[in-house]
C-alpha cells in the first residue's frame, strides 16, 4: 500500500505501544478515521454565513463563534470516533469551522501576533520580523524518507523563514537567510492556498502517510485556508518551534492530526542566547501540554540533545515531558554539529563540538528510569 524505503517504517508498527498512543493515526492511513480538519468542513458555523461584507464582521465576533463552536466541532468528532455518526452522511455547511479559523487567521494578519514575538505588523502592507506577506513560500515538497520511522514517507512541505534565529541552524539558507536584499524568495515559490491544497492532493497520491508542514508557524493563516480547498482523507502534521501564542495555537490545534514540536531547550536565558527569543520554555511547555490534552495527543517530541546541556536542559525537559505529556513518543536526538554563526563566531566556542556519546548514554538512561517511550523514534 506504501512505498517503503527504510524497514523500521513498518517495524515500528508490530510495537503494541506505538499502536496504542497513535491509533487515530493508524486508523487514517488506512482509511478507517477521518482526518480532523474534514471533520471541522461538517461543522456548521450557521451564524456565520459567507458574504462579501463578512470582513466587516468584528475579530471579536469571530472569536466568540469560534469559541462556542469548538464544543460541537469535539462532540461530532468523538461521535465519528466511535461510528455513531457516519461522516458520509453529513451535509457540507455554507460556512463551516474550518471557514471561520481560517477567516480569523487573516484578520490575525492585520495585526499579527501569530507568534510569540507579537510584532503585531499588518502583513497585508508590511513584512513583520519573519518576512513573510500574507502567502506561504514554499521551498520544496516532496516524499520525505529521513523522518522518524512512523510518519515516512513523509509529504513534506518545506516552508522558508522562521521566527527563531537559531545561530546552530543546519537550514539557515531556508530560515534565515532566504530572502534577497529586494524582499523576495532566492529559491522558494510564493503559494495561494488553492497551490498548497494541489500539492497535499499530489502528495496523498504518491503514498504520503502524511502532509507533514515543516517551519509553519509563521504561515499558520495560509495552511488552515489551503484545507479549505482540499479534501482528502490524510493526517495533518504540524512540525514545528511551537512558538505559537496561545489564542492562534488553539485554532491550529482542532485541525491537526500529529504533532512533531521541537523542545530545544529548558533554560530561557539559553534559549534567548541561541536562538534569540523570549518566554521560551513557558510558551512551548504550554502549547505541547494543550496538544497532549485537548489536541489528538499523538505527538513526537523531539529534542536535540546540545554539548554541555544534559543537566541544564535535557534532564528537565525529559522529567516535563514524563510529567505533563505521558503519551508522547521523544525523539532523543544525538545529530548536533556546529554549524552556520556557532562555526565562526568565539562566543560560542562550547558549542563547536559534537555531542559527545557519554551525553547521549546519560540521556537515555534517565529517559528510562521515567519509563518515556524513545526508542522507536529515536
Amino acid at each position: 500500500m506504501f512505498r517503503i524505503l527504510r524497514p523500521d517504517a513498518d517495524r515500528v508498527w508490530q510495537d503494541p505501544e506505538v499502536c496504542q498512543r497513535f491509533s487515530r493515526y493508524y486508523d487514517i492511513m488506512h482509511n478507517k478515521r477521518i482526518a480532523r480538519y474534514l471533520i471541522a468542513k461538517r461543522v456548521p458555523v450557521e451564524e456565520l454565513v459567507y458574504e462579501s461584507s463578512h470582513a466587516e464582521i468584528p475579530l471579536e465576533k469571530l472569536w466568540a463563534e469560534h469559541d462556542t463552536a469548538v464544543s460541537r466541532f469535539r462532540a461530532l468528532l468523538k461521535q465519528i470516533d466511535a461510528e455513531k455518526i457516519d461522516y458520509n452522511s453529513l451535509d457540507t455547511p455554507n460556512y463551516s469551522f474550518l471557514d471561520l479559523k481560517a477567516d480569523i487567521l487573516r484578520h490575525v494578519l492585520k495585526n499579527c501576533e501569530l507568534c510569540e514575538r507579537r510584532c503585531q505588523k499588518n502583513r497585508y502592507k508590511e513584512r513583520g520580523y519573519c518576512r513573510l506577506g500574507i502567502n506561504p513560500v514554499v521551498s520544496s515538497a516532496f516524499q520525505h524518507h529521513g523522518e522518524e520511522g512512523p510518519l515516512v514517507p513523509s509529504g513534506t512541505i518545506f516552508l522558508e523563514s522562521c521566527v527563531f534565529a537559531c545561530v546552530f541552524c543546519q537550514n539557515s539558507d531556508i530560515s534565515q537567510e532566504w530572502m534577497t536584499k529586494n524582499g523576495e524568495s532566492i529559491s522558494g515559490k510564493v503559494m495561494a492556498p488553492e497551490q498548497m491544497a494541489r500539492i497535499a492532493r499530489h502528495l496523498g497520491k504518491e503514498g504520503a502517510r502524511n502532509i507533514n508542514y515543516v517551519s509553519p508557524t509563521a504561515h499558520a493563516s495560509g495552511i488552515l485556508s489551503s484545507l479549505t480547498y482540499s479534501n482528502v482523507n490524510i493526517t495533518q502534521l504540524w512540525n514545528s518551534n511551537y512558538y505559537s501564542t496561545e489564542r492562534v495555537w488553539r485554532l491550529i490545534l482542532d485541525v491537526m492530526d500529529f504533532h512533531l514540536p521541537d523542545f530545544k531547550y529548558w533554560n530561557s536565558d539559553f534559549a534567548r542566547q541561541m536562538s534569540g527569543i523570549r518566554n521560551y520554555r513557558e510558551t512551548i511547555a504550554n502549547n505541547i501540554k494543550l496538544a497532549h490534552d485537548e489536541g489528538s495527543g499523538e505527538i513526537i517530541i523531539r529534542h536535540l540533545v546540545m554539548p554541555g546541556r544534559v543537566e541544564a536542559d535535557t534532564l528537565p525537559i525529559l522529567e516535563w515531558t514524563a510529567k505533563n505529556a505521558p503519551r508522547a513518543l521523544v525523539n532523543i536526538m544525538g545529530q548536533y554539529r556546529p554549524a552556520y554563526k556557532v562555526i565562526h563566531d568565539s562566543q560560542y566556542r562550547d558549542f563547536k563540538r559534537r555531542t559527545t556519546q557519554k551525553e547521549m548514554q546519560k540521556a537515555f538512561k534517565r529517559a528510562d528510569e521515567l519509563e518515556i517511550l524513545w526508542r522507536p523514534v529515536s
